[in-house]
């Protein structure tokens, strides 16, 4: 870790609260929102979320699975993310859920190359909705921005998920 954390104190609390009060309580409002209002479905929100941790090695975000009334995404879904150019696992992700993870790689990796790809914005048009772009493109900067900074700064090795 790269940062001193007081004996006695969570270090994510401590960085996003107490280090930078005020803005570390707006950016996990913020973080929090995207899980608490999305309108996405679980398989493309996954997918997106999954490929931008998996791309900044966050690895608290790795680990993570987001779960909507005790539903979760299958054992194997991040590996078929992974893989979602190939499609190495049939049936694992329909055409909404790849794009997603196609977005979230593209928007992390070559957001200038997305700009002018009328290919690409006429796939995402027919499957998602003008909200439902702007949500997911919201959802993409929060997890990039976020899961970069818990990496970065090395709390992604101090965070714990509950049962672990």
């Amino acid at each position: 870790m790269h940062l001193e954390i007081p004996d006695g104190k969570n270090p994510i609390e401590y960085v996003w609260g107490d280090m930078v009060p005020g803005i570390g309580p707006a950016a996990a409002n913020f973080s929090l929102a995207v899980y608490a209002h999305t309108t996405l479905g679980l398989r493309e929100f996954e997918a997106a979320r999954l490929r931008i941790a998996q791309l900044n090695g966050c690895l608290f975000c790795l680990d993570w699975r987001t779960d909507r009334d005790g539903e979760k995404v299958e054992e194997g879904f991040a590996d078929a993310v992974t893989n979602w150019r190939t499609g190495d696992a049939p049936g694992v992700l329909d055409d909404r859920t790849r794009l997603a993870a196609e977005y979230a790689e593209r928007y992390a990796l070559d957001h200038h190359g997305l700009e002018g790809d009328e290919d690409f914005w006429a796939r995402m048009s027919a499957h998602y909705s003008q909200a439902e772009i702007v949500e997911l493109t919201m959802s993409l900067g929060s997890w990039l921005a976020f899961g970069r900074l818990n990496r970065v700064l090395g709390l992604d090795t101090r965070c714990v998920l509950p049962g672990h």
